[in-house]
């Protein structure tokens, strides 16, 4: 009975089992492409933990930076430190996150 479920017939075939060639469009032509948003997905998926765990001032680093598009020397002298520090903190909070999310749990 499992044997009836498999057939090793090319993608290229004619879909129709009708048996006519003419006009009839290859398996191949109904496929999908590759969806690059699934990996958007899975990116947020993977980075979702990662933020629940950041503490309030990474939080509001981020929040500032990307959620309001503020410059690093507009955070800067919202938190009252330089903008070469905002950068440090920057650079540190993201590349954690990038670590975080390249390694397999």
């Amino acid at each position: 009975m499992a044997s009836n479920g498999y057939t090793a017939g090319s993608i290229d075939l004619p879909a129709d089992d009708d048996g006519d060639l003419e006009g009839s469009r290859p398996y191949v032509d109904s496929l999908g492409a590759p969806d690059p948003e699934m990996d958007l997905v899975e990116d947020f998926q993977a980075l979702a933990p990662l933020l629940d765990e950041l503490g309030d001032r990474d939080r509001r680093l981020l929040q500032m930076r990307f959620g309001q598009e503020m410059t690093q020397s507009e955070i800067g002298a919202e938190l009252g430190c330089s903008q070469m520090h905002v950068s440090r903190l920057l650079t540190r909070l993201l590349g954690n996150l990038r670590a975080g999310m390249l390694t397999d749990k």
